[in-house]
């Protein structure tokens, strides 16, 4: 009966050591996912951060580009008129 005893406190020694050896893989797996999604999110910040910029500076661009052209356009076709 002892030796019975004795396997089955061996196998469950075994079990317990691999059910460990899980949790401590499964951690460090939780851990991975985590920096991985602290960096997601700081790319995406920085994504948004970068496209507020690009709209900032082409509403700059439309507001003197715009005008420009415009004025161009009526340059161009006042000269038309006046000369032929």
């Amino acid at each position: 009966m002892s030796k019975n005893n004795d396997e089955n406190l061996a196998l469950l020694k075994s079990i317990q050591q691999g059910q460990e050896e899980v949790i401590r893989l499964l951690q460090a797996q939780h851990d991975l996912a985590e920096e991985r999604l602290r960096l997601s999110r700081q790319q995406i910040e920085e994504s948004l951060k970068l496209q507020k910029l690009a709209m900032q500076r082409q509403r700059t661009i439309t507001l003197v580009a715009v005008p420009g052209i415009a004025f161009c356009i009526l340059a161009i076709a006042y000269l038309m008129l006046r000369y032929f």
